[in-house]
């Protein structure tokens, strides 16, 4: 009797928390190979497998996808700066920010375990949907959610036009609802194959929206496609590895093209002035960008690429703050998160006379750095939330300190997924929490951090009960005229076909 050998399909695999695992392995595994040419090689090796230690604790099935960009986004904050070392070949504890910054480095490494922890504790026991609250999504046009997309882009403007004063929280909370519109519109075109045309018009739009204003937000689109193809869990192919290199090096280029040109530009689009409000038209900044990418080969893209990544890296901040810090201790205890505490719950509609709240005279006061040099051009800095709390609890209290604003950030986030709303639309609101909070990285402060998290709590704790019901029955109640639609056509062929048209 002949035998017969049947060979196993061969199946793509998904992108999940699994895949990023072995990913950020071979990551780390490769690090080995430079750390030796490393000045801190211990640091450098220690800090390319953290990645795979944070997705280990956090990399459960029912894991919010917005989770794997929260974390590794801090990482790479800190990572960037050992890897900044082996480029210029100087130690970190030799840096002009003092020897302290390789022992800032260690415990903003070891800080970002401690938000996996908080985000394993929290975030680690998620029931998994059913398939039909999975797949939702699914069957809503793309045109449709496309439709929801600019609309939401519409009530953003507004936000930053109209609403100011006691709600301005609230309302530029409601403004981030075109993340979520955006990340819906991915995962469903990602997930069927449909509707590509307006997933490129999203990426225009944010990209260019992006490129003029004063921060150069074109980063965020990227993250929430991102996010996206995670929470969709899109198989890998070739193509998508394809996909997946293009759309990196698009981003690292516009990144760069950025840092060479937003000093220049920033002059022509306030007009000189040391302010944050525009004084020319979107043509005429469109029109300076065209020039500027015309003449890119003018653009000296070594600098910028050595300027980039001393401004991702953060941590010669910390490093800075630790020296202030161990020369002359602040007197009040814990003051950072009283003061955090004290201006958040204090609305401004019912304490009208609340001073504003200024991260530039917080790093004033914990650097003892110059003000008028950091108040220059109207522009604010932080030292963050990692070296808040160190300056209020010191290391390891710190720890301690950064593992409460994990559970906090992580605790929001089960809530959102406590509604009974689709899947997708869980993680498309947690995705725009956490961009609020991590727009600006490691930059971000306490106070920041709470004052987001009550807003969004409430904003969106309302739009999913009371707003986003209307609109699914919306997107249901279209998909089934296109059905229908689709169906009344297809019968009209199939009697044609079989010779019962008119005469």
């Amino acid at each position: 009797m002949a035998s017969t050998l049947v060979t196993p399909i061969q199946i793509a695999p998904r992108l999940d928390y699994s895949m990023l695992r072995k990913f950020t392995f071979g990551f780390g595994l490769l690090f080995i190979f430079f750390a030796p040419a490393s000045p801190d090689p211990l640091a450098l090796a220690a800090g390319a497998f953290t990645p795979w230690l944070i997705l280990r604790l956090v990399g459960t099935p029912t894991m919010p996808a917005v989770i794997a960009y929260y974390l590794l986004s801090q990482w790479l904050q800190v990572f960037a700066r050992a890897f900044l070392a082996l480029v210029d070949g100087e130690p970190m504890a030799q840096s002009i920010y003092g020897p302290w910054v390789l022992n800032a480095y260690w415990y903003m490494l070891a800080s970002t375990v401690a938000l996996a922890l908080a985000c394993k504790v929290v975030l680690g026991g998620i029931q998994p949907p059913s398939e039909e609250n999975w797949s939702a999504h699914l069957y809503w046009r793309p045109v449709d959610v496309f439709l929801i997309y600019l609309g939401s882009n519409l009530i953003a403007q507004m936000a930053g036009l109209t609403f100011g004063g006691a709600l301005y929280q609230f309302f530029d909370a409601i403004a981030r609802f075109k993340i979520m519109a955006a990340f819906l519109l991915f995962t469903s075109v990602m997930s069927v194959g449909r509707g590509w045309p307006f997933l490129f018009a999203v990426l225009a739009i944010e990209i260019i929206s992006g490129m003029t204003g004063l921060f150069g937000d074109f980063r965020g689109v990227f993250v929430f496609l991102g996010t996206a193809a995670l929470a969709a869990q899109i198989r890998w192919t070739a193509r998508t590895t394809g996909y997946a290199f293009v759309t990196t090096f698009a981003l690292v280029a516009l990144a760069l093209f950025w840092t060479a040109v937003k000093f220049d530009y920033r002059e022509v689009a306030t007009g000189g002035g040391d302010t944050q409000a525009f004084q020319t038209s979107v043509s005429d900044r469109v029109g300076y960008m065209l020039g500027r990418m015309a003449g890119a080969a003018d653009i000296d893209w070594g600098s910028a690429s050595k300027t980039l990544l001393e401004r991702l890296a953060y941590v010669d901040i910390t490093g800075l703050v630790i020296n202030v810090d161990l020369a002359s201790a602040e007197q009040q205890s814990v003051r950072q998160w009283r003061d955090a505490f004290s201006h958040v719950f204090q609305p401004r509609f019912l304490f009208p006379d609340k001073p504003p709240l200024s991260d530039t005279e917080v790093f004033i006061r914990l650097t003892k750095a110059d003000l008028l040099e950091n108040m220059r051009g109207g522009t604010s800095i932080s030292v963050g939330y990692m070296a808040e709390n160190y300056v209020d609890f010191g290391f390891p209290g710190m720890l301690g300190g950064v593992f409460a604003t994990g559970l906090l950030v992580a605790l929001v986030i089960r809530f959102f997924f406590s509604f009974d709303v689709p899947w997708m639309v869980r993680q498309g609101t947690a995705l725009a929490f956490v961009y609020s909070i991590c727009a600006s990285g490691l930059e971000v402060s306490i106070p920041k951090i709470l004052g987001t998290a009550l807003t969004f709590v409430v904003a969106y704790g309302l739009a999913l009960k009371f707003a986003f019901p209307v609109g699914q029955r919306w997107l249901e109640h279209r998909a089934r005229q296109a059905a229908d639609r689709e169906a009344t056509r297809r019968r009209i062929r199939n009697l044609f076909r079989g010779g019962g048209g008119p005469l």
